[in-house]
């Protein structure tokens, strides 16, 4: 076959790898000469440089997340009936089977998706399978390619896992057709990529794409779009933060129970919410979430509750990076959308909130609003800031705010790093002792940062450096 590889990032070198191993004509094309160019080249890859329409013969195109729907290589293709897939479409297609030499049924995928908390929910999920006894790994949008786990083997031939915990973004679920994981979670919907879908019907109705063919649905009964999207599925389960009905997972005197995949009537205790080692609501939805897809699993429930408790999360995601002065500073550069802001600054009861950056075409007044209550004052950063200053103006007029200019144009001939200790020392000037400074900014973060990753990475230096 003549395939099409469009992006050669993470997980379009990994379906080339995969594709080129496979035996088939593989071709490549990117904005720029990618990092694994020769790599693939010296396997057999075909460099195209930048093209605007599929070679002759060309059978599949794969594409990258980062590749818009209306990119003129992506349009051409849709015109002349070729099939455009992404790499968690490819990696479903070319699943090995778990049985010796490959024979037998492939590892079930048990898939999670959302605007925010995928990446908590999934790697949860990962621990509860392995404390289970299953071979079990985190992949997709989070750790490794799928297309790498999925036709990977163990010792006897067959798959080298299990179970797979899968993590699947919007851009990735636009390109899927086929996959049909034994559970599926929709954690919850909320604005966000407006920019890339177009619209927010066409991202959530992405995101639905992935109950499709699951035969059990997960969704937060808390939010009412997941909720929705869940509605009238054949078996639906909902998680709560009260008391579960059945068919739901929630919370009773401090603890999680189940109530959906337990056989007795009053539901079965998986573990106390106390020993949690990730804090917050939004981390308990995520912990049930992750309950009832291992659950679908088949893992047993004490097992759920061993897995869970030995789970520590991951970085950039409200980690308390220090304390200077009677004032916490956390880095929660992970949430890069208002749902996820929002979340974060309703753990805290007095918050210096950092936010800005890129804000996606997504709407901050309702965060905004929410929030303004617990503000005692706001640093701003990042290209879209003004539009969060607006909002503040409306919905808190009183609070006090700094603005650092940063990410807009070329003019502030400054390092990253020295944006952000600017940011941190205004911030510590507006906090008072028992007050928390919050790196929460509701953006993203690459009008200034390399990534989320790295503008966590330079708030902690700065904190340090304050200290």
């Amino acid at each position: 076959m003549r395939v099409l590889v469009t992006g050669l990032g993470i997980s379009g070198a990994a379906a080339a790898r995969v594709l080129l191993a496979r035996g088939d004509e593989v071709l490549l094309t990117d904005a720029a000469a990618p990092a694994a160019l020769d790599e693939l080249v010296a396997a057999g890859g075909t460099w195209l440089g930048k093209v605007s329409t599929p070679p002759a013969g060309t059978a599949l195109v794969v594409t990258s997340p980062g590749w818009r729907p209306d990119h003129p290589l992506l349009v051409a293709a849709a015109h002349q009936g070729i099939e455009v897939i992404g790499e968690p479409e490819l990696a479903w297609r070319l699943r090995v089977g778990t049985g010796p030499d490959g024979a037998g049924p492939p590892a079930p995928w048990y898939a999670v998706t959302g605007t925010n908390g995928k990446t908590t929910t999934v790697t949860m999920l990962e621990s509860v399978l392995l404390a289970g006894g299953l071979r079990a790994v985190a992949a997709g949008n989070v750790g490794r390619p799928l297309v790498e786990v999925v036709t990977a083997r163990g010792a006897d031939g067959g798959a080298a896992h299990d179970a797979i915990a899968v993590e699947l973004s919007s851009f990735q679920l636009h390109w899927s057709s086929s996959i049909a994981p034994a559970a599926a979670c929709v954690l919850n919907v909320a604005d966000d990529h407006v920019d890339w879908h177009g619209s927010f019907e066409a991202y959530r109705d992405a995101k639905a794409r992935l109950l499709t063919l699951a035969p059990i649905a997960v969704a937060d009964a808390g939010d009412a779009v997941a909720a929705g999207l869940v509605a009238g599925h054949r078996h639906a389960v909902t998680v709560t933060l009260d008391e579960p009905a059945r068919g739901q997972l929630g919370v009773r005197s401090g603890a999680l129970v189940d109530r959906a995949f337990s056989a007795t009537p009053a539901g079965e205790v998986l573990v106390e919410s106390s020993a949690l080692q990730v804090g917050g609501p939004h981390n308990t939805v995520n912990a049930l979430a992750a309950a009832a897809l291992a659950l679908a699993a088949g893992v047993a429930a004490e097992a759920v509750g061993r897995g869970l408790t030995a789970f520590r999360g991951g970085p950039h995601r409200n980690v308390l990076v220090g304390s200077v002065d009677g004032v916490d500073y956390v880095d929660d550069s992970k949430a890069t959308n208002p749902h996820a802001a929002g979340a974060s600054l309703a753990a805290y009861p007095r918050v210096v909130w950092i936010a800005g950056g890129l804000l996606k075409g997504a709407d901050v007044d309702p965060l905004v609003a929410a929030v303004a209550p617990r503000l005692a004052g706001v640093v701003l950063l990042g290209r879209d800031r003004a539009e969060l200053a607006r909002s503040l103006s409306r919905h808190a007029p009183s609070v006090p705010r700094v603005v650092v200019p940063s990410g807009d144009d070329d003019a502030v001939d400054r390092t990253p790093e020295q944006v952000m200790a600017e940011v941190v020392a205004a911030a510590a000037h507006l906090a008072s002792a028992g007050d928390t400074v919050l790196l929460a900014p509701a953006a993203a973060s690459m009008d200034v940062f390399d990534d989320y990753a790295h503008r966590g990475r330079a708030f902690a230096d700065a904190v340090r450096a304050l200290g």
